[in-house]
């Protein structure tokens, strides 16, 4: 290779590694639905990249305008962030919409791997018959959002990966 050509080759390298740097590698989101016929609950954790839930709500990775989890939070996080969520994740048990209300919302990790997690609680007297998830969470940011679902009824589990091509998928018990 002439030398012009590997300092361009080396310019053309670091500056997608660089670029790759300053956003999480992995577009991904955790969901976890957890149903207990003893204790008659359905139990739903989100664990989102806050970046991503910034680009999502205010068109900002970096921003620090909803501030998640600080003294300063703003009022409109969590609306903001329900709405978001009203539109690309639902969970349907025995047919019927589950209406998202946050219980609980922390955050986890430090720097670009800064996630939000949020927690829903359902009562759910009757049997579990059926679930329909979607999560869609990023698909309409990220052409390879991947959402990851695990599913955990009365101590069977099963393991699901929601996209753009399939963001929901039903379980019949």
């Amino acid at each position: 290779m002439k030398p012009v050509y590997t300092w361009l080759y080396l310019l053309v390298l670091v500056g997608v590694l660089t670029q790759n740097a300053a956003s999480h590698p992995l577009k991904l989101s955790l969901s976890e639905i957890e149903y207990s016929s003893d204790k008659k609950r359905l139990i739903i954790s989100l664990r989102l990249f806050l970046t991503d839930v910034n680009e999502a709500l205010v068109f900002d990775p970096d921003s620090t305008e909803l501030a998640f989890c600080q003294p300063n939070e703003s009022e409109n996080a969590e609306p903001l962030l329900i709405e978001y969520l009203n539109e690309f994740f639902h969970v349907k048990a025995n047919g019927r919409k589950l209406d998202l209300n946050i219980k609980n919302k922390r955050l986890h990790g430090e720097g670009i791997n800064e996630a939000l997690s949020v927690d829903f609680e359902f009562k759910q007297e009757q049997p579990l018959t059926s679930l329909e998830i979607k999560n869609a969470v990023f698909t309409d940011l990220f052409f390879d959002q991947s959402n990851i679902v695990y599913v955990h009824v009365d101590g069977e589990s099963e393991s699901l990966m929601l996209n753009k091509k399939t963001p929901i998928h039903t379980l019949e018990f």
